[in-house]
């Protein structure tokens, strides 16, 4: 069983930074692709960044130019850096992880953006 455990979340004014680390269970080599998602409540969960097997990597165009999703050298970690942060960006923020027709999730870290 795939397990994916978020962290980094918080309450961060708008302009400021936030780096959310999503640390899987295995080597994240060995999924398809790696995923960051976030959702509101109302709203459907919608992808902000992914990052494939080979390295390449897909933005949401609401984040491009501000969030920047990275490997870790551990092999088992994903990271989020989200810069320039905007209320709009408040959301759950959920890690994935594919694998063929599997799907994977965390259990989501909160992402407040407010003065």
């Amino acid at each position: 069983q795939v397990q994916l455990v978020e962290s980094g979340g918080g309450l961060v004014q708008p302009g400021g930074s936030l780096r959310l680390s999503c640390a899987a269970s295995g080597n994240i080599f060995s999924f398809d692709t790696m995923g960051w998602y976030r959702q509101v409540p109302g709203k459907q969960r919608e992808l902000v960044a992914a990052i494939t097997r080979g390295g390449s990597t897909d933005y949401a165009d609401s984040v491009k130019g501000r969030f920047t999703l990275s490997r870790g050298n551990a092999k088992n970690t994903v990271y989020l850096q989200m810069n320039n942060l905007k209320p709009d960006d408040t959301a759950v923020y959920y890690c994935s992880a594919d694998r063929v027709s599997l799907i994977w999730w965390g259990q989501g870290t909160q992402v407040t953006v407010s003065s």
